[in-house]
């Protein structure tokens, strides 16, 4: 049997986007995002973080630092009753053309694969076009953007805590 999937972008669906954050006392959760993953896992749903880090091969911080920070925001949300089955992350600058960079959907089909995951029952909740484009290349049928912009092909959302309105 196939597995039902959330992906989630982490700057600007899971914390606040100020901008390369890396350092704990910069990570501030979004307004409903305990609530909401809560919400998804309640419905079946296995967590996914996918995100890219540009910041780590532009030299703002090192991969150990992400690391470490993932840690700590993995501990909150295990804390909090949610577990976060994996974080899928890209560390290259976009100039690299990596296949793993979104709005390449490297990512999202590794955790397609490794995981069991039917895309067609999945959702991918991002803040970026490129996480929209990301969950459309990997064929995941249900998107949704959090912006303040209109975003074709997604659910158009201004927090995180909407979303729980259109997943069941």
């Amino acid at each position: 049997m196939q597995n039902k999937a959330i992906f989630l972008d982490r700057d600007g669906v899971i914390n606040e986007d100020i901008g390369y954050v890396y350092k704990q006392e910069d990570f501030i959760f979004t307004d409903g995002v305990f609530e909401a993953l809560k919400y998804f896992q309640k419905c079946g749903y296995l967590l996914f973080i996918v995100t890219n880090q540009s910041g780590i091969a532009r030299g703002y911080y090192s991969e150990n630092d992400f690391l470490s920070l993932s840690q700590y925001m993995l501990k909150e949300f295990n804390d909090n009753g949610i577990t976060i089955t994996k974080i899928y992350y890209c560390p290259h600058s976009p100039e690299t053309n990596c296949k793993c960079r979104k709005p390449n959907p490297k990512m999202l089909l590794d955790a397609k694969k490794e995981f069991n995951i039917n895309m067609s029952v999945s959702w991918l909740i991002g803040d970026k076009i490129s996480d929209i484009e990301a969950g459309l290349r990997a064929g995941v049928k249900n998107l949704i953007y959090i912006g303040e912009e209109e975003c074709a092909n997604a659910h158009n959302i201004k927090s995180l805590k909407e979303s729980m309105k259109f997943v069941l």
